[in-house]
């Protein structure tokens, strides 16, 4: 079985989540008959999730417009979350029926092929007990959060998915509490290489990284979104 990947660019989330749908709806009717990896960064964006609480706004919504930052509710599970370009963004179009059925199983693999793709740059990181991403721990910042993961799943094929901080410069984070969490540090790829003296692989790799790794976790060959497929989810 193929992981089909796509990579949108630089995509407004309005249009980034079109596609999604479309591929969401194409892979539950059997339209699309593998599972599709995308690949998106998208400008400034707030989005708030299902669990979003009063409060983790830490702005209005005219004062985001007035910086040309958009807002959006959205379907998926967790809090306010932060889209900027430099952060890399993937949604998978699972059928976890040809996996496992078990959102929870599902997150831990997510996490499962940052830590994977991170780990391939010799950055270790982790998961923290009871919250869902992928953290590192720093000897001086302490805990640190590069990826935050928010999912949803009809007929069992899953849709939204993770946002993995590489390279961006982390300014839109102060509008909000990120994931709900108070005092959480939210750090970078670049930033958290830098600090361990480690190379920066470059947003490239660790794109294509991330790719090999989640089709690796799933147990598929990661391959292109075949044109003629592609012009039918635009």
């Amino acid at each position: 079985m193929h992981l089909y990947v796509v990579d949108l660019g630089l995509t407004p989330y309005d249009e980034a989540w079109a596609f999604q749908k479309r591929a969401r709806a194409a892979r539950i009717s059997g339209a699309l008959d593998q599972d599709l990896l995308i690949l998106v960064q998208h400008p400034p964006v707030v989005t708030l999730g299902r669990s979003t609480k009063p409060g983790n706004l830490l702005v209005t919504p005219e004062y985001l417009a007035s910086c040309g930052i958009a807002l959006h509710d959205v379907e998926r599970g967790g809090d306010v979350t932060i889209h900027e370009p430099g952060q890399l963004v993937a949604y998978p179009i699972i059928d976890l029926k040809r996996h496992t059925p078990d959102l929870h199983w599902y997150l831990r693999q997510v996490e499962e092929s940052v830590i994977r793709a991170l780990g391939t740059f010799g950055l270790a990181c982790t998961r923290v007990p009871g919250l869902t991403g992928v953290w590192r721990d720093d000897p001086e910042a302490g805990r640190c959060k590069l990826a935050s993961i928010g999912v949803h799943a009809k007929d069992w094929v899953t849709s939204h998915g993770l946002a993995l901080n590489v390279e961006n410069d982390l300014s839109t984070f102060a509008h909000v509490v990120p994931c709900g969490l108070d005092q959480v540090t939210m750090t970078t790829v670049s930033r958290a290489c830098a600090r361990a003296a480690l190379p920066y692989p470059g947003a490239v790799a660790v794109r294509d990284a991330l790719v090999a790794q989640t089709a690796e976790v799933f147990g598929l060959m990661a391959t292109p979104l075949p044109e003629d497929v592609e012009d039918t989810l635009r």
